[in-house]
């Protein structure tokens, strides 16, 4: 299997972001996620299969399977699950930190996409922009007004996650800081002793020499 290849997506003040991307037989892809804790995240794709007589990507591919792992800051699997050729992901963050999303096919059960080119369409959302408003408020009956308010709400509490880990990203941040200062520090020291103490060997091989020769 191929290597992964990594891909860095840094979330926006918009909380989601739509892409698309080529990968091939048995071929996997991952992304990266800054997901705060606590935090709700919703993928949805669709794949399309590159038909080499049109030279076209066709417009769906039943029958053709795709596989998401998730895993946290930590390594730790939150999501592993097989889906179909087009669905929806969803998982929450527990760890504050990057979590690596990665998407590949199931190929090798499929004749007519061995060796081939897959178009996958992948839309992430993130926190408040995860959450389907109209949805909710057919469910709960809510106001135009009430839904605004719920809106607000969730938006406020989204940002109070990302500014708990900023917080955390420096706190982060200040203790790699100050552990490479004194590991500096001590490698400083290290140095001045060793200069010292060569200063004085050489002193005392150079008196030992001049002694032997009687020219002190």
């Amino acid at each position: 299997m191929r290597r992964p290849a990594l891909l860095l997506l840094a979330l926006c003040a918009a909380g989601a972001r739509g892409l698309y991307f080529h990968i091939g037989e048995t071929e996997k892809r991952c992304f990266i996620e800054e997901i705060p804790d606590e935090t709700m995240v919703i993928g949805n794709y669709r794949t399309q299969m590159w038909d080499k007589q049109k030279e076209v990507f066709l417009p769906s591919t039943p029958g053709l399977g795709m596989h998401v792992e998730v895993k946290d800051p930590e390594g730790k699997v939150v999501l592993s699950r097989q889906y179909g050729s087009e669905g929806r992901f969803t998982f929450t963050s527990h760890t504050p930190g990057d979590h690596q999303i990665c998407l590949h096919s199931n190929s090798t059960r499929m004749a007519l996409f061995a060796g081939g080119r897959l178009r996958v369409h992948l839309d992430i959302q993130v926190g408040e922009h995860a959450n389907n408003y109209p949805e909710i408020a057919a469910k709960d009956k809510l106001t135009e007004l009430q839904l605004r308010a719920r809106q607000l709400l969730d938006q406020v509490e989204q940002i109070q996650k990302e500014q708990d880990y900023q917080r955390y990203r420096e706190e982060r941040f200040r203790l790699t800081s100050e552990s490479t200062n004194q590991r500096v520090l001590w490698w400083s020291i290290a140095q001045t002793v060793i200069l010292i103490l060569t200063g004085i060997w050489q002193m005392r091989h150079l008196k030992s020499f001049f002694e032997a020769k009687k020219l002190v």
